[in-house]
Parts: C-alpha cells; structure tokens; sequence
C-alpha cells in the first residue's frame, strides 16, 4: 500500500515529538529546491530540520552525480557521519540515514551493499513517497526506491514553507537531449513540465508568504512545454507572461537553459516583460563545432552567437553566464582556440568552468584520445583568466550606476546586508535590517571581480 502525505499525517500527527532532521545538499538549484520540498514533506511527520548532525533523528543526503569521483564523495560523506548515527543508537535512540538523488538514483544498489549503516536510498522522482519509505525504515526495513513513477511526484507535494523574499519554484524537470557528458537524463528522466495552473497558484502562494522574487527552476527550463487549462501548450516565454501578472511578483528569473530551447516566444518576453531579470545563464561547454557534435549538444558555435545577438536586440542591457568543458576526448588547441574565440566575442558577465571527467554510463565516458591532464589543466587556467578579467571588467563598469537591489540576507560584516543586482552580481551594503527582504534603490561605490559594494540612496 502506497501512503500519501496526507495519510502519513493523520495516521502520525498525534502521535509524533518533534524530531530533527539533518540534510545536506550537493550541485545545482533543483538540488536545494528538493531538499527543501523534503522538508515539507516530513514536517507533518514531527520532523524540523536543524543545521547540524549531531543527534539528529533523521540524516539525507541529497546528492549530485554532475561532479568528478561524485560517487567517493558520498560514501566519504557518509564515513563522516556515521559516527553520529553510532552514538544515538548507543543512547538507545534511532537515527535513520539516507542518501537521496542523482548518485543515489545511479547507485542505490551498490550503496546498499557497500554501505549497510543506510537505511533509506531513493532517487529524484520518488520524494513524495517519503512517508512510506519512512514507515518502512523504522520497521527495520531497508529501502530502495528508483523508480520513475507514472505520477508526478509535484502532484503529492504539501504546500511550500516560506523561502523568503527570493524564492524558488520548479516548473519542469528531467532531460531529453543526451550530451554525451551529462548523466541527467539517467538520474532525472525524461522531460516532465508542470501544467500551467499549478505553477501559477505556487506563485501565488509564495507570493503570499512573503517572496517578492520568483526563480523558476527545470534542468532544461526553457524546454517548458506545459499545458493550460484550456488544453493549449504553452512554452517559457509566455508562462514568465503569466507570473510576471501575479501580483506581488516584482521579479523573476530562471535557470538553466539550453540553446537549442530558445525560442522567438522567450527572446520576445525579454523584450517585453519589465519584471524578467536583464541576465540569462545559456550553458554553451564549448566554442568548437567538433567538440559540440562530439558532445550532441545540436547546436553549432555560430548559433550560439546569434541567439546571444537576437538577445540583445530584444534587450540591449542583458547579460550573460555560461558553462564550460575544456578538455573533452578529442580536443585539440584549435578547438580549444575556438572556445576562447566565441568567449572574446561574446563576453559574459560570469561562468562556470571545469576539466572533463568522465561519468560513469554516459557514451564520452568511452571515448579515446584524451586529453593529457597538465594540458587540460593549462587551457582551464588560460579560460578562467579570460572570464575572470571579462566580469571584472562588467563589475567595473556598475561603479556609480544605481540599482535596484533585493537583500536577500544578512552580511559577514556587522551592519552589512547581501543581495543580487539585477544582472546576478553578488553585493554588500550598509544597511539596516529593517531592509531585509525588501527590493531598495543602491549605488555602487566599488568592485571586484567577485563581488560589489554599495550604499542605498536615500531621497
């Protein structure tokens, strides 16, 4: 039998004391929106999540299978906290143990095996069935849960907790591209896009707990295809259409794209929608049409250009954030020249970069001619040189310019507030708490290449 939260709940309610849960997140934004939905879903179980491990009633690792020797990380991860889970049950109490996500969607049986201290592994798909699997644990039964549902899991999701003022909401999920790199459409399946009507209610209910900024989350989001109420299927540029009219909403973003998602219908809602954040994160991964083809990104260098061109006619003051692989099977200097090229005629405002490691299961992971690692190692050094000066130079070019600003949490220094301009760069401001959560008019006074300084003008 399959419990649904609502009767996990009232099967439990009366009966829970508050119990502690401990989850620690790895990777992307769709990570951080999991664990937090997690969280949803086991508070009406008694469960208040706590920033330590210590004497927790309930530890989850909610992994990413993105990164180099993802896998060691967990089980180094998980050699770390056993020892927590030792010392309650020799308290006499229990402390269930998980590991939750891409690597546990990749590796649920071998985690099992090689690591009989967990109690629970269960992929991407599967955390709305987190009552049952939960029930199942504490009867001393060990769990695995892989699979893809035929019902979406944002179907059983309880209402989200208050994010604060910046908030996230997730409207598609999983991936049909197949890079050859990428282990996503394995761990996260195929494309899901939530209907219409559901997200534009989730807005609304963030909205009404407090969120004035609204990001909107897919591993392809631009890959949208949902479908309204009337039947019609809409994509990203008019669904932002839709949550730029809830009211309450002062701005919205969304992450991550794909080129080979872009469309007139998003380039034409940056154009016309104020509230749409002037910044776009557009992974490319490489300049070299070679290595593209190699990777099956179905994109060509040059395309990538244009839609970076109709871009900026649709919005002259976008900018842009990209990713990057250097070193792929294959890789030449000419085609690592390509890739410094489209950056030179680009020029981003930020990027992430990294050597390629092979995922295990993905076809690159079986490719030959390597890439020597000092030489890989030299072409991401010469990348992150450039990138580094471009935003530096973006930065720079803020100094004296006046921006709206949400402040999103306290500072480091005492008195300071953090926030994000419009165009994503991280800031810090004199300001009253008082200000906290709330979009304020700043200045920028200075720069680095990491990060901004400010002063709020005052009429």
């Amino acid at each position: 039998m399959v419990y649904t939260v609502l009767e996990m709940t009232q099967n439990v309610q009366e009966k829970t004391q508050q119990k502690k849960l401990y989850i620690k997140t790895w990777g992307c934004q769709m990570n951080v929106y999991d664990s937090s939905r997690m969280a949803d879903i086991l508070r009406p179980l008694g469960y208040a999540q706590v920033d330590v491990p210590e004497d927790a009633d309930m530890m989850i690792l909610n992994t990413c299978h993105i990164r180099e020797k993802a896998t060691d990380k967990v089980f180094s991860e998980i050699g770390r906290l056993k020892e927590h889970k030792k010392a309650k049950e020799a308290k006499g109490g229990q402390m269930l143990m998980a590991v939750a996500g891409c690597v546990a969607q990749a590796e649920g049986d071998f985690i099992l095996q090689r690591a009989p201290v967990i109690d629970m592994v269960f992929g991407p798909q599967t955390y709305h069935e987190l009552p049952e699997m939960v029930l199942k644990a504490n009867g001393n039964e060990r769990v695995v849960n892989t699979e893809f549902p035929t019902i979406s899991k944002f179907d059983n999701f309880p209402e989200q907790q208050n994010q604060g003022a910046a908030a996230f909401l997730s409207i598609q999920e999983g991936c049909d591209k197949f890079c050859t790199f990428c282990v996503v459409p394995y761990t996260r399946g195929a494309e899901y896009s939530r209907p219409v009507d559901k997200i534009v209610e989730e807005a609304r209910q963030l909205v009404d707990q407090g969120a004035k900024e609204i990001t909107l989350l897919g591993q392809n989001v631009n890959a949208y295809h949902g479908e309204n109420t009337d039947g019609k299927v809409w994509g990203l540029g008019r669904l932002i259409e839709a949550v730029a009219e809830v009211k309450g909403v002062e701005q919205i973003r969304y992450t991550t794209s794909h080129p080979r998602d872009v469309d007139d219908e998003l380039i034409a809602a940056h154009r016309d929608v104020e509230k749409l954040a002037p910044f776009l994160h557009l992974p490319v991964q490489s300049g070299s049409d070679k290595i593209l083809k190699a990777m099956n990104r179905k994109h060509t260098s040059d395309r990538y250009r244009e839609i970076i061109a109709d871009m900026r006619k649709a919005r002259s003051d976008i900018v842009f954030s990209s990713d990057f692989i250097v070193g792929f099977p294959g890789e030449t200097d000419q085609d690592h020249e390509d890739t410094i090229q489209l950056i030179r005629d680009v020029v981003f405002a930020s990027a992430y970069s990294f050597k390629y490691s092979a995922r295990p299961g993905t076809p690159a992971a079986n490719m030959s001619n390597l890439v020597r690692p000092d030489v890989a190692s030299a072409r991401l050094a010469e990348l992150q040189d450039l990138i580094t000066e471009q935003y530096f130079d973006f930065n720079k070019s803020s100094v004296g310019k006046t921006m709206r600003v949400l402040f999103e949490r306290t500072g480091k220094k005492e008195g300071q507030l953090q926030g994000r301009t419009p165009f994503y760069q991280a800031i810090n401001v004199p300001a009253n708490e008082r200000l906290l959560g709330e979009f304020v008019d700043v200045k920028v006074t200075s720069a680095t290449a990491n990060a901004l300084v400010g002063e709020v003008v005052t009429i």
